[in-house]
């Protein structure tokens, strides 16, 4: 006899779900837009982290049994890190399948799977802006919770100084050029062996209108949008001193119904590009009997039927750790 549940059927299992939402094109993020923190799978829940002289270095995961990894000598800390999980469930109703009809050339089964993927459109949507949330957080050293407790704070962890630079923007006499180089030298000095192509800028408003419109910068902002096409967006690519600014605007309300802004207030933080292996995302594999042992993705997908046939519950998660290897390479700068 035919099952009743139109769940039923290989093509909603949790490997074809799980490949559709991780193709789901990724609309959030401008971090995800830079590339600059590119995925890695993990086959654990726990990673290990080694600081030596200021970097820290990824200890591979080893099976039960196998030789450890040999220690090096001026090793002075190893750290275990938990990687977040992150769980998001939705359903679908009988009353929202039972609406769906074949018309034209849509088979029914076109239509079911046209509904799972608004669905899981919508629950990408969601793990897409907390992946941006974590990743800004490891961009400035501080991996915070979505109620804004502190997931990981890599300063600590490693006795890191982080380093601020104060721009005086409110001071008509400042010269920001000498600001400004004085970020690439600290960013220079601290690479530690890594390349970088260039040094980027993500800065609040406030820190964007006060510097581009300073009595030392605005001449050069003035070229700027001279130089740029009618109409193209000046918050973005604004290069002073051989660092690029950028107006960020990343934010998101918390379950309390809280706005959480990225970055705060007339701040700002800068950081290399084009590092080879200074920024990482971490992916832990799902908590599921089929992934054990297997290498994380970025997301997974899964559907179980209701009781009493009462729909179809629908299971995302994601399981991801941004991290900064060199920590000492972030700035952040303050408008005063």
């Amino acid at each position: 006899m035919p099952t009743m549940n139109p769940f039923a059927n290989d093509a909603f299992n949790m490997a074809a779900l799980t490949s559709a939402i991780n193709k789901i094109p990724n609309t959030y993020g401008r971090l995800e837009q830079l590339n600059l923190m590119p995925a890695t799978g993990v086959r654990t829940r726990t990673i290990l982290i080694e600081e030596m002289s200021g970097v820290l270095n990824l200890l591979p995961t080893m099976p039960v049994g196998a030789p450890g990894t040999q220690g090096t000598q001026g090793k002075r800390k190893v750290r275990s890190f938990v990687i977040p999980h992150i769980p998001h469930d939705d359903a679908v109703l009988p009353e929202e399948v039972q609406g769906l009809r074949a018309f034209g050339s849509e088979t029914e089964m076109e239509a079911l799977a046209a509904l799972l993927a608004q669905k899981l459109q919508n629950m990408r949507n969601k793990h897409a802006i907390t992946l941006e949330y974590l990743r800004m957080g490891a961009l400035k050293g501080v991996i915070l919770d979505a109620d804004g407790s502190v997931l990981y704070n890599l300063y600590d962890e490693f006795s890191i100084t982080p380093k601020t630079v104060s721009f005086a923007l409110g001071t008509a006499g400042t010269e920001v050029l000498l600001k400004v180089l004085e970020v690439k030298r600290h960013i220079e000095d601290n690479l530690k062996g890594e390349f970088m192509t260039g040094i980027h800028c993500l800065c609040s408003a406030g820190f964007y209108d006060a510097l581009t419109t300073h009595s030392k910068v605005k001449e050069a902002f003035m070229y700027f949008q001279r130089n740029q096409q009618l109409g193209n967006d000046y918050r973005i690519g604004f290069t002073f001193g051989g660092i690029t600014f950028e107006e960020y605007r990343g934010q998101a309300t918390d379950a309390a119904g809280n706005i959480r802004k990225f970055i705060e207030d007339d701040e700002a933080h800068f950081l290399p590009l084009g590092t080879a292996n200074t920024f990482r995302t971490h992916f832990a594999p799902a908590d599921f009997n089929e992934t054990a042992n297997t290498l994380g993705l970025p997301l997974y997908a899964k559907q179980e039927a209701r009781k009493f046939g009462r729909g179809t519950d629908l299971h995302t998660q994601s399981n991801p750790l941004p991290i900064c290897l060199r920590p000492e390479v972030l700035v952040k700068g303050t408008k005063s």
